[in-house]
């Protein structure tokens, strides 16, 4: 089988376990299905997610123009708390972002190395929690836009992580945790503004991946040092696919690259 295109980061499909998808132009391919498979990957070149143009790329699958300019690159995509939408401030294009604030925000646990508190469109449950890695999370709240959702997630940063050390959640070096119980100790640092709408009746949320084993030390492709990789695919977690001599690839930080893909 031989695949080429441009990376976008995979869809997913809720199941047990996570089914993966990589989309092609015209085509598609589900990963979980070429697991045992050896893949080969040639680095071909860039393409702007954006304008489509032949450049490097710069950040989130982007030439640096489009990262400058674009409203689905804002600053506020990564600080939520910086959104003015609700005020009826303009970033970069009011009619987008108001679009994409202004809807339901959920603001959650997630254990993927160790909990961390994070923000997601309530559209995004539970694929955020996916691509991150996560085998269990819990909904905190969920407000009615991206603002208040920002500030929560500010507020709790004080009090537990929010980012993911992703060598170990490659390597499985994980443990469970009662995020109930973490959840209701976090409340009383709610901002006054997102009190009522905590979710106090919630539950865990897990997570299963199709690995079947997992890297011991965790070794990264880099396209532009390594434009070809050849190894047999050994699992699928977050957006990285994981290999039997323990490297690892992350589709997501690739975004905008030009790729063939051969399996055996």
């Amino acid at each position: 089988m031989q695949y080429q295109g441009v990376l976008r980061k995979m869809e997913t499909e809720i199941g047990e376990p996570i089914q993966y998808y990589l989309l092609f132009d015209g085509d598609f391919l589900n990963m979980n299905q070429v697991l045992n498979k050896e893949l080969k990957i040639q680095h071909l070149g860039y393409q702007c997610l954006n304008c489509g143009e032949e450049r490097p790329i710069y950040r989130q699958g982007f030439c640096r123009t489009c990262f400058f300019d674009i409203p689905s690159a804002g600053e506020w995509i990564m600080r939520p708390e910086l959104s003015t939408a609700h005020l009826d401030q303009e970033d970069r294009d009011l009619e987008y972002e108001k679009k994409v604030q202004l809807q339901p925000h959920i603001v959650y646990l997630a254990n993927s190395s160790t909990i961390k508190v994070g923000v997601t469109r309530k559209t995004q449950v539970p694929t955020r929690w996916i691509d991150q890695g996560a085998h269990e999370a819990i909904e905190i709240v969920e407000v009615p836009n991206r603002y208040l959702a920002g500030i929560t997630e500010v507020a709790l940063k004080d009090h537990v992580a929010d980012k993911t050390n992703w060598r170990k959640m490659l390597t499985n070096n994980v443990v469970d945790e009662d995020l109930v119980e973490v959840r209701n100790k976090l409340k009383q640092y709610l901002p006054e503004e997102a009190l009522e709408y905590y979710l106090e009746n919630k539950q865990e949320t897990q997570l299963e991946f199709p690995v079947l084993q997992y890297p011991t030390k965790v070794k990264s492709l880099n396209l532009t040092k390594t434009p070809a990789y050849q190894g047999v695919l050994k699992g699928i977690k977050g957006q990285y696919l994981i290999f039997e001599d323990n490297t690892v690839f992350n589709i997501r930080s690739n975004e905008g690259s030009v790729v063939s893909l051969e399996f055996n």
